[in-house]
This record gives C-alpha cells, sequence and structure tokens, in this order.
C-alpha cells in the first residue's frame, strides 16, 4: 500500500493528474494480457468507468505506448503477467528503462510469483497498485482502480449541457428490449449520458433542459447521429436491431425536421426502422400533434411510441385511429406489480386499449422474476429493466449482443 506522501509524489508528477483539475477529461488505460477474453472484459468495465482504453495481447506491442512523442502514454497499465518469473521481470524492467510515470496493476493467479513481481516492480521505482488477482470481478477491479476514478457524488448544480455537447462528453448507453415468449432480445432503448471530468457517468436528472429550450436541439441532433452510427456497428457484430430513442415533440415539429430526421436514416438494406419514445404526459397533452407526426414518419419506417405512460392512459380511449407503434407502461406501475393488484389491473387496461389499436406493449421496470411472470402473464409484448440488464455504453452491449 502506497503511503499519502508517495501518492502526492506521484499526482504531482502525472500528466494528466496535473491537469485533471483543469478539466482533463479522461485517464488513459493500456491491457496488455495474452487472453483475449480477459482484455475484453477489463476494456469493458475500465472504459464504463471513464477510461480511456487499449489493449494488447504481447509486451512488445506496448513498447509504442512507452515513447516520449507517443500523444497518450498511459496512466495505468494493467498487465497480465505470464507465469515465466523472468519474462515478468523483463516487461517490469523495460517499464522502469523508459520511466514510465503512470500506475502498473499486476494481474495473475494467486501463486507466489505476484507477490515477488510486485516487490520487484516496487524495488525498481515503480508505482504498484495491489495486485488483482484471477479470478476476478467488476468489483474487485474498480477496487483495484479506486484511486484513479473521478470523484463519485453528484454533480453540486446541473452540468452545463453546452459545455458537455462542445467538449465530447456525451455519450448513448442502451438498455436490452426482450421477447416475453422467446427471451430474445429484440431492440434497446437509448439513453443518453455524460461523462464528466469529475464527475464520471451523470444521468438526465443534471443536464437535461426544458424541452423548449434551444439548447435541446444540439442534444436531439446528437441523439439521432449517434444512435445510427450505434445501429450501424451493432448490425455488424450481430445483426439489425430495433432502437428507440427519446425525442421531445418540440423538437419534431419544428419545420423541415422529419424530412432532416429521415434524411439521417441510415440507408442500408437491413435497416427496418427507429422508434421515437415521446414522454406520456407530452404526447396526451398534445395528442393530435403527437398522431400527426406519427402519420408522416410512418412514411420513412420511423415509428412513434407512448414512453412512461402511467395515469394518463385514459385520454387514449375512444379514437378514432392510432397511428402510434407502442405504449410503454411506467416503470411505477410495473416494478412490484406482482404483488399489488391495483397495478395489475391499470396494465391489463393498458394492454387491452394497446392490442384494441393492434399496437405493442412494453413493461418498463421489471426487476424480479415475479414481476417478468406477472406481466407475460398479463399479456405485454416486451419487456425492459435491471433483471435482462441495466443500461450500458455501446461497446458494451455491442460485445452482449455478439
Amino acid at each position: 500500500m502506497r503511503s499519502d506522501a508517495m501518492e502526492n509524489q506521484w499526482l504531482e508528477q502525472s500528466p494528466i493528474c496535473a491537469a485533471f483539475g483543469h478539466r482533463k477529461v479522461r485517464r488513459y488505460v493500456c491491457v496488455v494480457d495474452h487472453r483475449q477474453h480477459i482484455r475484453t472484459f477489463l476494456c469493458d468495465i475500465l472504459d464504463e468507468l471513464g477510461f480511456i482504453t487499449c489493449e494488447c495481447a504481447e509486451f512488445g506491442e506496448f513498447n509504442k505506448h512507452l515513447y516520449p512523442q507517443h500523444p497518450q502514454r498511459p496512466d495505468l497499465i494493467v498487465l497480465g503477467l505470464s507465469g515465466n518469473g523472468k519474462k515478468d521481470a523483463e516487461m517490469l524492467k523495460t517499464l522502469a528503462a523508459e520511466k514510465f510515470g503512470g500506475m502498473v496493476l499486476l494481474l495473475g493467479s494467486n501463486s507466489p510469483l505476484v507477490p515477488l513481481a510486485q516487490e520487484f516492480g516496487e524495488k525498481l521505482g515503480l508505482t504498484m497498485l495491489p495486485p488483482l488477482h484471477t479470478p476476478f470481478g467488476s468489483v474487485s477491479l474498480c477496487s483495484s482502480v479506486a484511486i484513479l476514478l473521478p470523484i463519485e457524488v453528484p454533480p453540486p448544480s446541473p452540468v452545463d449541457i453546452a459545455e458537455a455537447v462542445s467538449a465530447g462528453w456525451l455519450e448513448l448507453w442502451y438498455q436490452p428490449k426482450i421477447d416475453v415468449h422467446t427471451n430474445a432480445v429484440e431492440g434497446a432503448e437509448a439513453l443518453i449520458r455524460i461523462r464528466h471530468p469529475t464527475w464520471g457517468i451523470v444521468t438526465p436528472a443534471y443536464f437535461i433542459p426544458a424541452d423548449d429550450d434551444p439548447r435541446f436541439a444540439a442534444i436531439s441532433e446528437f441523439v439521432i447521429d449517434q444512435a445510427v452510427q450505434d445501429w450501424r456497428d451493432f448490425v455488424i457484430r450481430r445483426g439489425p436491431i430495433e432502437i428507440a430513442i427519446n425525442l421531445p415533440i418540440a423538437f419534431l415539429q419544428k419545420p423541415g425536421a422529419i424530412p432532416e430526421l429521415w434524411r439521417r436514416m441510415p440507408n442500408h438494406p437491413a435497416f427496418d426502422g427507429m422508434v421515437i419514445e415521446i414522454n406520456g404526459v407530452e404526447a396526451t397533452r398534445s395528442l393530435s400533434l403527437a398522431k400527426a407526426i406519427a402519420r408522416q414518419l410512418r412514411f420513412y419506417n420511423i415509428g412513434i411510441s407512448i414512453n412512461d405512460l402511467g395515469e394518463e392512459w385514459p385520454s387514449l380511449m375512444g379514437l378514432d385511429d392510432f397511428p402510434l407503434i407502442e405504449l410503454k407502461v411506467d416503470r411505477k406501475l410495473v416494478t412490484g406489480c406482482a404483488h399489488a393488484p391495483v397495478k395489475k389491473k391499470v396494465c391489463r387496461r393498458i394492454i387491452d386499449l394497446a392490442h384494441g389499436y393492434g399496437i405493442r406493449t412494453v413493461a418498463d421496470g421489471v426487476e424480479t422474476r415475479d414481476d417478468f411472470y406477472a406481466v407475460r402473464e398479463m399479456g405485454f409484448d416486451l419487456v425492459q429493466g435491471t433483471m435482462f440488464g441495466k443500461p450500458m455504453a455501446a461497446k458494451k452491449f455491442a460485445t452482449a449482443l455478439s
């Protein structure tokens, strides 16, 4: 374990830490291990924690990152030990000879070689994190690199969305939508996040402006373009998948918004369409407008879904036509519904309403097996919730799909 003095010295010497208080965005990590599945798992978790990651199968491939002229010298190297004491010692000697100023996290089995390598690295003057023993999980990995993580507290005030857009902090995370009968992934909802330099992953509650705020247009355009880009990646890894994005009606009713939206859609033979989710309160308050937009968008293979549908559902009854494609029931009605007769009753009424219009239903907020059995018995078509997967970064979602 390093002393406070050693830690302070490293913080002063590390180029990235010197800039961290001046809004340096992300730290750089390189994973070196001959096992592909280990590299993939490590990179996925580290990426979600806010690091920029790269990977190498052999230490020789990593040498180029030690060159002083390299644009990104790592702040951390996760070094998988080979089990060959001489080879492992040579890797540590190389790091010391190149005056590697970052931290080193050794990865190896629970054998005497690991503490020996740890002690050797410290004697060479390298800054060694406590080693990570296999088998390991995401919790132990997070604990190992905790000293490098951003402050894990919510922002004291809303994040400046204009700054986030210009700095490139916005990301889309994806939560799978599951067919209740096959348990297969049938689609995903794209959820916007900010990867903040100080506060890590920030949820929309801290940065989404009002729907009529002029800054919302920039967010909406990012969501559309990023979802299309991610869709192309998902196609390569798994095949076509339906993506749902959240947009406000205010954005869709702008002059030229719908043709522009269609122009941004993928020109790809596998593209089957996209879903736009509109908040239930907003949709029912402007139902005529929502229906008019839905009629236009369906010619471009884009469907409208009402999201977070709750107590306002009766306003959808008795309509002559319903050009929307989906009703997603609010998680407040879904979570715990297995043991709440009132919630079940409301869910059944919404399902009957949707099926009367010939559209599908989604149960959002399924967190337990009992709730899953309940929504399946009630007749929901799709489910979404932590039981099947939390929202995850696009890279991890693509890996899960493949």
